[in-house]
């Protein structure tokens, strides 16, 4: 039977613009413009937007299908993805309609913009890429597919009380998600504990426990292309809502526990793992959203096709760090036990479609997971992860014979003490391809952690250096940056990053110079009004902005930062009457709830502001700020405002870093060591426009290697020495003089791991350069334009065509 269907395609003129909200506001939000509140406003705005999207989107979809084309699916643990507001706005090309829009309903754009909540889906670095992956995939029309959970909480929201990290849950859906399609028709039952049962040739995987996983669809859309892509995240649900019987019997608390542990899965991003039980939760996490995604993923496939033989053909699956590697035997599951798939067969497909991306080069940081637990929560898993080893070291016997030392550095079991499964190593043997995120990353994956491996399977090694996507971290973060650069040379640079290489023409222009120097100075006002409104705090838009804003760890060493702050406050203390260079230095970073060095480090960096901001000898020359609850939207207030980017973790333990990249393309200079893209950035901006300090990655190894002496240093180094001895004695503790006793003997005593005290002076005596050009603003702004103009090859767009080509061999659909 044909259906006449026809539906009302919205138009994008500011009058229908501004007639949608109106409907949105009455008819989606129920709500009367006269008592309606800004967040009312916003999401009618959020509504008449998504509508302008779901053609696109369908469309996208529709095309896909028609053609065939083969997708990649991108599965990571966070898609840290930011507002979605302005950013889909700039995409469609509606960014002035809709200001005009609200402005003829005499709604403030700016003011219901600011008040989009965060999707609280990721923590960091990992999120930022993968939504920047999934913006570049959409923008090239590349057909993409996103999986991963629908935290109720994410992340926790960061409070400072007292200079202590205070987490509290940031309930991000409090007030419900208009960007969201919940999907209630697409639910997969996801199965943990039970037993085996042996039948012959079959393995039967019974008595499990269950939870439905609900798919949750966000539109991503392309720039300036209708290519528009999906993804997709799970929420958990019950598979039992309510024990009526307990109910019925008063006891209201057992009769939703099941339905309560069950949900948990999906509660918050990396709960407390530093016990049994929230290691646990991690790992039914983690299987729960790779389980989903490789049902829906079979199920897309087998709609279409109605066949295994070609899956390798039309499915990439690509898992962005361990956390997705449980996919691999989940897919040997399905294709053996649900599609009756003989082992080799289903071995062979497997291996052709997995590729991965290793994030870490410390062997603490890469994933493992007890074999008891493994066993108890997923003994079919296990069982098939055995039978992959065991295959696997057949092969390494092959090659390297029958090495008992080879053999044991290379089983994806760790038989050492309590046993453990190797997650990485099984994302290695499993994938056709293996990628670090920079040059230096991939040379040292390759000659370190996977050194075996890659003797072993040479050919399945690779690079791709990450990228940012230049839509949200230029032209979104930083409008005034991005309208000198749309004066000088033109708009399409969004889409061809390559193109600001053109700004160079214009470094001798004294217009131009200005024009840059006066965009960096409104985004520093910006966050002085910000600090002033947030924290209460004065700062002074004149002076310095030196900025570390990450996650709080130790390998990315906010410790050395501030080690030198306490100098500078030294030497300011000394010589009050010097023509001091004025400096802010601003932290902002998370710490894992667990991690207690982390949290320590924050307690340091406030008392330490504490200290210096209240001392009337220091006055405006220096000031210390820690910045709460650092996430996307604040990283495009303060990203923008830095003149200095601190990128200091000890060479040889960042992968790659993307917030180098960000701070360079919005006009600050790096302050870093060599490691990560840090090396790659210094070739494409010149030596001379880069701050470059400490050890390389062969020295830091020549020092542990030929017996490291963080003591030699302290005693050696007079400056140093103060320091630390501040620290040991409680000055900026006085309430609690032992309080940083700890980071006296980590740093002094137990060996300084990340080699701070090594990078000490070298740091020092480069800050002081820093000082001595800023004092030169022309020439200070040229190198920051020299930094902008050398942007181009750290395009997430440049990252994911090499990706496309060379890992995924997928190619854009034809819309």
């Amino acid at each position: 039977m044909t259906v006449d269907f026809v539906h009302d395609s919205p138009s994008t003129d500011v009058a229908s613009l501004k007639r949608s909200i109106a409907n949105k506001l009455v008819f989606a939000i129920g709500k009367d413009p006269i008592t309606a509140q800004p967040r009312d406003w916003l999401f009618a705005t959020m509504l008449a937007v998504r509508d302008r999207l779901v053609e696109r989107w369908m469309r996208t979809t529709r095309a896909q299908y028609s053609q065939e084309s083969k997708r990649v699916y991108y599965l990571s643990m966070e898609f840290l993805m930011g507002r979605a507001l302005t950013n889909a706005l700039l995409a469609l090309g509606l960014y002035d309609d809709v200001r005009g829009a609200l402005d003829g309903l005499g709604i403030d754009y700016d003011e219901i913009d600011a008040i989009e909540p965060d999707a609280a889906l990721g923590n960091g670095g990992l999120g930022r890429l993968a939504a920047c992956f999934l913006d570049a995939m959409a923008t090239l029309g590349l057909p993409g597919y996103g999986y991963g959970i629908r935290y109720d909480y994410g992340m926790f929201k960061q409070r400072i009380i007292e200079g202590n990290q205070i987490e509290a849950p940031d309930y991000w859906l409090a007030n419900g998600y208009p960007w969201e399609f919940p999907r209630s028709e697409v639910q997969y039952l996801v199965r943990f504990g039970g037993r085996l049962q042996d039948e012959g040739r079959k393995v039967r995987w019974v008595e499990t426990q269950d939870v439905f996983a609900m798919a949750h669809d966000h539109i991503v859309p392309g720039y300036d292309t209708l290519a528009t892509n999906t993804l997709r995240l799970w929420s958990a649900r019950s598979s039992n809502e309510i024990n009526l019987t307990k109910f019925n019997q008063g006891d209201y608390f057992a009769a939703v526990e099941e339905k309560n542990l069950s949900e948990n899965v999906s509660r918050v991003l990396y709960p407390d793992d530093s016990t049994y039980s929230g290691k646990e939760l991690r790992l039914r996490q983690e299987y729960f959203f790779v389980s989903a995604s490789l049902q829906d993923i079979m199920h897309r496939h087998m709609r279409t096709y109605d066949s295994v033989d070609n899956l390798a053909d039309k499915v990439a699956i690509h898992l962005n760090d361990t956390h997705p590697v449980l996919a691999i035997p989940e897919l040997l599951r399905m294709l053996i036990d649900d599609y009756s798939v003989e082992w080799d067969k289903a071995w062979g497909i497997a291996k052709k479609v997995f590729s991965y991306t290793n994030h870490t080069l410390m062997s603490e940081a890469l994933e493992t997971w007890p074999v008891d637990m493994m066993g108890r929560v997923l003994p079919r898993h296990l069982k098939l992860i055995f039978d992959i080893n065991d295959e696997f070291l057949e092969e390494v016997r092959a090659r390297f014979g029958d090495n008992s030392d080879i053999i044991s550095r290379m089983s994806l079991v760790d038989e050492h003490g309590e046993r453990r499964v190797r997650m990485a190593y099984l994302a290695v043997v499993a994938s056709h391809k293996v990628n670090g995120v920079s040059a230096l990353h991939s040379e040292l994956m390759v000659q370190s952690i996977f050194s075996d491996f890659a003797k072993l399977y040479p050919e399945r090694f690779t690079n791709k250096t990450n990228g940012i996507t230049p839509r949200r971290w230029l032209a979104q973060a930083n409008p005034a940056l991005s309208s000198v650069i749309d004066h000088y040379i033109g708009k399409t640079w969004r889409s061809n990053l390559d193109e600001l290489a053109e700004l160079k023409q214009h470094m001798d222009y004294p217009a131009f110079v200005k024009a840059v120097a006066e965009a960096k100075f409104d985004n520093k006002q910006r966050l002085a009004r910000f600090v002033a409104r947030r924290l209460g705090g004065v700062i002074d838009p004149h002076a310095l902005f030196d900025v570390q804003v990450k996650r709080i760890h130790e390998y990315k060493r906010q410790l050395l930062n501030v080690l030198h702050v306490i100098t500078r406050y030294n030497r300011i203390l000394k010589h009050p009457e010097k023509d001091w260079t004025p400096r802010v230095v601003i932290f902002a970073g998370k710490a894992a709830s667990a991690y207690r060095m982390a949290k320590l480090i924050i307690k340091l960096i406030n008392d330490v502001g504490v200290k210096i901001n209240n001392d009337p000898r220091v006055g405006d020359k220096l000031k210390v700020v820690f910045i709460p609850n650092y996430g996307v939207s604040l990283a495009e207030i303060i990203i923008p405002a830095a003149d200095l980017s601190e990128q200091i973790s000890t060479a040889g333990t960042e992968a790659s870093g993307t917030g180098n990249m960000k701070f360079a393309l919005n006009g600050a200079l790096t302050i870093g060591t060599l490691d990560g893209a840090n090396v790659e950035i210094r070739e494409q901006v010149g030596e001379e426009n880069i701050f470059i300090f400490g050890n390389t990655t062969e020295q830091v190894e020549a020092l542990r290697r030929d017996g490291y002496n963080p003591r030699a240093f302290y005693e050696q180094d007079v400056e140093l020495h103060e320091v630390l001895n501040m620290l040991a004695s409680g000055y900026f503790s006085p309430d609690d003089p032992e309080r940083f006793r700890l980071v006296f003997d980590v740093l002094v005593n137990w060996g300084d791991h990340y080699q701070l005290l090594a990078d000490y002076r070298s740091y020092v005596d480069t800050q002081d350069k820093v000082d001595a050009l800023y004092r030169k603003p022309d020439e200070w702004t040229r190198r920051a334009i020299h930094n902008i103009a050398g942007m181009g090859q750290f395009s997430a767009d440049r990252t994911i065509r090499e990706y496309a080509a060379e890992i995924w061999n997928v190619a854009p659909v034809r819309l």
